[in-house]
């Protein structure tokens, strides 16, 4: 970061910090109040701005509490939406309801991958959306995505992701650094997920800082592993995952995510020859002139075919590639899984009174 940004920045980070410390205590005194949904709610969360890998926790918790028996209702804000005061119903969790520009990339993304097992809700107003969809949907159980610092709502279980590769988003506040609260705040979290933990530098140390911080809640370590792999126009279709060991080489690879390093360097450790790598801002909205200058580079490089997350495909299915474009999707794989799905249990057979 350039002298001149940090000389602005840094007392704005200052001013964050004395907001975020007002509003936390107000919650903790009760002068805001805290609202109960009528059934079971599990947030899921991070400290820092950018990919942690929130949103593959999400859909792994959604499946888990499907396989509970419940009726799964994921309410979420919709970030870069395009109308985002509306409440929006992506999905009644039988049929997608609105369109990625409508609900948001990364909800409309659950939604499809969620289909048969989860509704999905983009509303900024989470209560409110949660009491239309156990009056509407007979939604039984909750998840609150980025739901952390969303205090309005009563939660059983906070959950709160770190991502090993850049746990603290530099130890600064928004906007000088990526932290969306102190460091201590981490104390409220019910247990924590370490995300890309097979890429830490040092995870020992880290499991011992956030121990330190979360007053020994329990920890989980995870990975992001590839899920399938698949030609941008059979991305709908699950019988059309190809194997990599198809894809011509070399590739441009090409992203819109917050952590896009992390997405290269998976491609990068799965074996992908990349001649091209181009990364765009975080819900980035592509046209046709994007589509054709990342092909026109990819050519110039050699490339023989591009590849990019399920995320972006989302926003990618109006435009046209004159080069094979490939959808790499990615799940997580929690380590200790029985011992976190006892939580996840324990939340859903709590009382809400």
């Amino acid at each position: 970061m350039s002298a001149p940004s940090s000389i602005v920045l840094a007392p704005l980070s200052v001013l964050y910090d004395a907001v975020t410390r007002t509003r936390l205590a107000l919650y903790r005194r009760g002068l805001l109040n805290v609202s109960k949904l009528a059934a079971p709610v599990i947030s899921v969360g991070n400290m820092t701005t950018g990919g942690t890998g929130k949103t593959p926790l999400v859909e792994w918790v959604a499946r888990a509490l499907a396989r509970e028996g419940r009726k799964v209702c994921i309410l979420t804000r919709g970030y870069g939406r395009q109308n985002p005061g509306a409440r929006i119903i992506v999905s009644d969790g039988q049929r997608i309801l609105a369109d990625q520009v409508a609900a948001g990339d990364e909800p409309f993304l659950l939604a499809e991958n969620l289909l048969g097992l989860a509704a999905v809700i983009s509303d900024a107003d989470r209560f409110a959306a949660g009491a239309w969809a156990i009056e509407e949907l007979a939604s039984d159980a909750f998840i609150l995505d980025d739901g952390f610092q969303h205090l309005r709502v009563a939660r059983n279980l906070d959950i709160v992701t770190i991502d090993a590769t850049s746990p603290w988003g530099g130890r600064r506040l928004l906007p000088y650094g990526r932290l969306r609260e102190p460091l201590r705040g981490l104390a409220r979290a019910d247990c924590v997920v370490i995300t890309r933990a097979d890429q830490a530098n040092d995870l020992d140390s880290l499991k011992t800082e956030i121990g330190r911080l979360s007053a020994n809640r329990p920890i989980f370590t995870s990975r992001m592993k590839a899920r399938s792999l698949r030609r941008l126009e059979d991305q709908l279709s699950e019988g059309a995952a190809i194997s990599d060991r198809t894809i011509e080489g070399p590739n441009a690879a090409f992203c819109a995510i917050g952590n896009p390093n992390q997405f290269l360097r998976q491609l990068r450790d799965d074996g992908f020859n990349l001649c091209v790598t181009r990364a765009f801002p975080d819900h980035h909205r592509y046209n046709q002139a994007d589509a054709d200058a990342l092909v026109e580079e990819a050519n110039r490089a050699g490339a023989k075919s591009l590849i990019t997350t399920a995320k972006d495909a989302v926003k990618l299915r109006a435009l046209r590639f004159d080069l094979p474009c490939y959808i790499m999707a990615i799940e997580i794989a929690i380590e200790r899984e029985d011992k976190f799905l006892e939580l996840i249990r324990a939340a859903l057979a709590m009382r809400q009174d």
